[in-house]
């Protein structure tokens, strides 16, 4: 089956890491007629009627250049302005997560790069100052790298790495087998998703998933299998997919995170699915992937068409 989560990542751009530091090479692509840039204000971008705009370098405006990379014989930019900007229109520029209904259809090839661009802006916008020793940092390599200007130590982009899983009980494929789901205090009702949390310092990521498992629920987990990751710069992490078998299956609710959790089997899915009782996640997001490769094909509803569904205006959906 192809799984929601892939078509936000199907089609890389060659980022061209060797020749961010060319600076006649990035000059002569910069001033290429074809090449394209979105605009950033800090963190936020303005889509256009059709969807997101790359407008020609010509016309973009003084700001950090950041290098995406090539693509289909084009060299795609982001350019970063202060974010001042935003106030004049706070509701025409939007965060990351606001734009990804305008990644959907034809423009979801955009994503790959919109995601580079959006997390390198988070970064930028978050890194201030040297963690070293509290200097001024000023960028190179194209915007991938900031360099203190008092000790010189470089710093990097990071991606925290964070864990998904989904955990099934009793015999596999069987009419009896259940996967457990969870809701978080703030979410709408009736929404429940997989579990999730941050790896920690010195912890392997079968070792996060046993230990969020546990934390968050109360159920043991053993066996844990790979599934696949997602990046996911909401502001800059990698969703990192797996499985999981559970050792127990007696739920405990400690931690303030999780307000509900509950085992679901697939005839309890699917029917909850479908009368809307159960709002599962949206369909771009590796949680549904999860979700439907352990059903074993697509389900009906999610939440972002549940929103559409109830609400002709939406501003910023769940994903």
């Amino acid at each position: 089956m192809t799984f929601p989560h892939l078509s936000l990542v199907a089609d890389p751009h060659d980022r061209q890491g060797l020749l961010r530091t060319d600076d006649a090479w990035l000059q002569q692509r910069w001033e290429d007629p074809a090449s394209r840039v979105l605009v950033i204000a800090g963190t936020r971008v303005r889509p256009g009627e059709g969807g997101l705009e790359w407008v020609p370098s010509a016309q973009a405006p003084d700001g950090l250049r950041i290098l995406l990379g090539e693509r289909d014989g084009t060299t795609w930019w982001a350019v970063i302005v202060p974010g001042d900007v935003v106030k004049a229109e706070p509701e025409r520029w939007l965060p990351l997560r606001g734009l990804l209904p305008h990644l959907a259809g034809d423009t979801v090839r955009q994503a790959p790069l919109v995601f580079h661009a959006m997390g390198l802006a988070e970064w930028h916008w978050a890194t201030r100052h040297c963690p070293r020793c509290g200097g001024t940092l000023t960028p190179r390599a194209a915007g991938h790298e900031l360099v203190c200007t008092q000790c010189g130590k470089p710093q990097f982009p990071r991606s925290d790495p964070a864990v998904i899983m989904l955990i099934a009980a009793g015999e596999p494929g069987s009419p009896e087998e259940r996967c457990l789901l969870g809701r978080g205090p703030t979410w709408p009702e009736g929404r429940f998703s997989t579990l999730a949390g941050f790896c920690e310092p010195g912890e392997t990521l079968e070792d996060a998933v046993r230990r969020e498992v546990l934390e968050e629920t109360g159920v043991a987990v053993g066996e844990v299998t790979y599934f696949g990751n997602q990046p996911w710069p909401l502001p800059a992490s990698l969703m990192i997919g797996f499985h999981g078998r559970a050792m127990s299956e007696e739920i405990v609710l400690d931690d303030a995170d999780v307000e509900d959790a509950a085992w679901f089997t697939r005839e309890q899915m699917r029917a909850g699915a479908e009368d809307g009782s159960l709002v599962l996640p949206g369909g771009v997001s590796i949680s549904r992937s999860l979700v439907e490769d352990w059903y074993g094909g697509a389900l009906p509803g999610s939440l972002v068409s549940l929103r559409r569904r109830a609400c002709s205006r939406l501003v910023e959906p769940w994903p």
